[in-house]
């Protein structure tokens, strides 16, 4: 099985970027993807350079991918996602419809990450037709949602590949609002890029202390981050090819390795992992809970 590691959905300074890159460069993992994914105004990286860290990252034998904005809200906007879809050299993730009709206009074959809804057989066959070759089911399907879908598909033949995101703090939604810039009571167009002083985004608590979303500009994510590695073999029998893991922080890429020896059963036991995590979702539960097996 294949290790995908997503987009940064943090706004990192440049430097920082850079080094996750770099030890990304000396993890076992499959494909990289690269490039904003959030929000427009984080310019630390323009495509010329996020085009520069994939050449390096290329040159160690790793897969790259450009992704796509998620939410697009302006013309500058579209004309940023039609420059990454039409960058001649690295393959695409499409995030947004918009970038969808790009790369079918210009005939590029294209991925799609977890924020495009396709939650049925009938949605993922138009995609195959228009060149999809590899989703992200929506973080909020179960497993068994994901093997009615992926059995349908079977029976039409679609060849789609299926990566199922498995480690990190799950993408939940996408606002016009800026939740970063509300927080410190400026306006989304003078925010002031406040979202670099917080590199995992804002804890949002319940009034008993309970973590439940993180605020990332704007995005939501999950307060507790998903980790789907213990149930890897679940994942396998589904007929996925890959798991993405969602860097949160350094830290994270460093623990590649122990999850690679995992996938390939060169340990026998995940001791060497943090193994909490909420999984609900896979489930079919609500996703902040944690099933134990």
């Amino acid at each position: 099985m294949q290790i995908t590691v997503g987009p940064l959905y943090y706004y990192w300074p440049p430097q920082a970027i850079v080094e996750l890159c770099a030890e990304l460069m000396t993890q076992p993992v499959d494909r990289v993807h690269l490039g904003e994914v959030v929000c427009s105004k984080r310019r630390g990286l323009r495509l010329r350079d996020w085009l520069a860290l994939g050449r390096d990252i290329r040159a160690c034998g790793k897969e790259v991918v450009l992704s796509g904005l998620t939410l697009i809200e302006a013309e500058s906007e579209i004309s940023t996602v039609r420059r990454v879809v039409e960058n001649g050299e690295f393959p695409i993730e499409c995030n947004d419809m918009a970038a969808v009709h790009f790369a079918v206009e210009r005939g590029l074959p294209f991925m799609t990450g977890p924020a495009v809804n396709i939650y049925n057989a009938d949605t993922l066959a138009v995609l195959a037709r228009q060149g999809l070759q590899r989703w992200v089911p929506p973080v909020e399907l179960s497993r068994e949602r994901i093997a009615e879908i992926l059995r349908e598909a079977g029976e039409r033949n679609l060849e789609v590949e299926t990566e199922i995101f498995a480690r990190g703090r799950l993408p939940l939604a996408w606002s016009a609002r800026c939740f970063t810039a509300r927080h410190h009571n400026r306006p989304k167009d003078q925010c002031e890029h406040w979202c670099l002083r917080y590199p995992e985004g804002i804890p949002l608590k319940t009034l008993d202390g309970e973590n439940v979303f993180q605020l990332n500009g704007i995005q939501t994510l999950s307060g507790t981050p998903c980790n789907l590695i213990p149930a890897w073999r679940e994942i396998r029998a589904l007929g996925a090819s890959a798991v993405r893991l969602s860097m949160d922080r350094l830290e994270d890429a460093r623990q590649i390795t122990s999850i690679r020896d995992t996938l390939d059963e060169r340990t026998t036991t995940l001791d060497v992992l943090d193994c909490t995590g909420a999984n609900g979702y896979w489930h079919g539960i609500p996703g902040m809970e944690t099933v134990t097996e």
